[in-house]
């Protein structure tokens, strides 16, 4: 059983660099043809002050974590029974290229369902801009399989 003593750990914040090439990349990948992702012109004529980021790129973002593993490791989870149970954002304003953003990760639960069988833990990140405004916050929920 994961130790619920570890709810409320603060893990380790980082910064990362929002870059138009990836942006544009993750604009391709996900099939975006809104040009707004994609060509600052036209980022700029829709009010932006460069390409914004798209809502779900936050989660790609967040494995830029100098150790995506870090909770894995401090619970002591091993990754092969483990299940992305589910991913959301709320979004507080918009973020965009040349910014530079502080992720702040916490674990803000853990609980198991099925006696044990099946046990969650939920993260919670929020993210800060370079003038320390509230950009967005994450939530992760985590399954791990046991047995």
């Amino acid at each position: 059983m994961i130790d619920k003593r570890h709810i409320g750990h603060i893990l380790p914040p980082f910064q990362v660099e929002v870059e138009k090439g990836r942006l544009r990349f993750f604009a391709k990948a996900t099939g975006q043809d809104d040009p707004v992702y994609t060509d600052e012109a036209a980022a700029r004529a829709a009010g932006h002050s460069s390409l914004p980021v798209p809502p779900t790129f936050f989660f790609c973002l967040e494995m830029e974590s100098p150790n995506p593993a870090a909770m894995r490791e401090l619970l002591g989870i091993d990754y092969r029974g483990l299940l992305h149970g589910e991913q959301g954002f709320t979004f507080h304003r918009m973020a965009h290229a040349g910014d530079s953003l502080q992720f702040r990760p916490q674990i803000a639960d853990i609980y198991d369902k099925k006696g044990g069988a099946l046990e969650f833990v939920v993260r919670k990140t929020t993210v800060h801009n370079q003038r320390d405004e509230l950009v967005a916050e994450l939530r992760c929920v985590t399954v791990v399989r046991n047995g």
